[in-house]
């Protein structure tokens, strides 16, 4: 019997990544749809897509499927036949391809949650993904975003925000998108009748947002296709000029892909202009935090000088007791 699940060690499993050369794609696709028997549904997802090698992060519920995946090139259009097979809503699945090339997942996790996007709303208010913003393609975006009448909010998270967005975007000041929704209504209460525009990562977020905006009595209401990756990808195939300043946040490995030439973001330690996310050392911390490389030596990939005393101090002990 196949396991269903990783069996294997976190860091024997990275390190198979960084050795690994078998070209890859990173690639992020989500579909709001009815899964029957979601459990069922990704047990028999983690059989197939293990047998592709494929990794990443699958979340499945009643409501669909998020997924974020590195897959084999040459079993590409494999992943995709499968999709289509298992189930008819995933004949016309957007393939969101990354904007690079590196890294990005080293295990397969396939998860069955209650949603596929946390967000906080009230269950007796049914989320209709047809009843969502206007799409947006680049062309509509870029004038859209020359247009000082046209308000455009960002549906990410404040650290997503910092290191890349639209020049005259709006960041909504609250730590999860739940609580982005919990506010995102009052925030913008004079804003009803103003044309809006909303846009995420992938486009995932904005389906909601929107449809809660729809659901609040907002009547102009736009995202963009794919969002950051989609917009990034319409304008590049059409040589129009990209907008988007800065780097686009992606939750794997990569930590960011580049987007434009703009670093727009500072060292949270020394001030000095930069735009990598890291995660801090000392691993009772783990915080994510900007740094730059000079930063990076002097507190040696830790967030603060407490977390950097606590990490020498644990080596010295584990030393100690592996000299017992």
């Amino acid at each position: 019997m196949s396991f269903l699940h990783n069996r294997i060690p976190n860091h024997i499993l990275k390190n198979r990544m960084l050795l690994d050369t078998e070209k890859r794609v990173t690639v992020s696709f989500y579909k709001y749809c009815i899964i029957n028997f979601p459990k069922k549904f990704r047990d028999n997802l983690y059989v197939h897509f293990s047998k592709l090698k494929i990794l990443g992060r699958i979340f499945i519920s009643e409501e669909g499927i998020n997924a974020q995946i590195s897959v084999p090139v040459k079993f590409y259009s494999l992943m995709k036949l499968h999709l289509k097979k298992i189930h008819l809503d995933f004949s016309n699945l957007r393939m969101n391809l990354a904007l690079d090339n590196k890294k990005s997942f080293w295990v397969l996790r396939i998860k069955v949650r209650k949603k596929i996007v946390s967000d906080g709303i009230d269950e007796n208010i049914k989320f209709n993904p047809n009843n969502v913003g206007i799409y947006l393609k680049a062309k509509e975006v870029n004038n859209m975003l020359n247009d000082k009448n046209v308000i455009f909010i960002d549906v990410r998270n404040p650290y997503e925000y910092e290191v890349g967005h639209f020049k005259k975007s709006i960041s909504i000041p609250a730590n999860t998108f739940r609580d982005q929704l919990r506010i995102m209504i009052d925030l913008f209460k004079d804003y009803k009748d103003k044309k809006i525009v909303m846009y995420c990562t992938g486009g995932i977020r904005c389906e909601k947002a929107t449809f809660w905006m729809k659901y609040n009595g907002f009547k102009k209401i736009y995202h963009i296709d794919g969002g950051i990756i989609g917009y990034f990808h319409d304008a590049k195939k059409n040589k129009l000029p990209i907008f988007f300043e800065g780097k686009n946040f992606v939750f794997d490995a990569r930590l960011g892909e580049r987007v434009s030439d703009q670093v727009i973001s500072y060292c949270h330690q020394c001030g000095l202009k930069c735009d990598s996310h890291v995660n801090c050392r000392y691993n009772l911390c783990h915080s994510l935090f900007i740094q730059c490389y000079r930063c990076s030596v002097k507190f040696q990939s830790c967030c603060s000088e407490k977390c950097l005393y606590n990490l020498i101090s644990q080596n010295k002990n584990s030393r100690s007791l592996e000299v017992i």
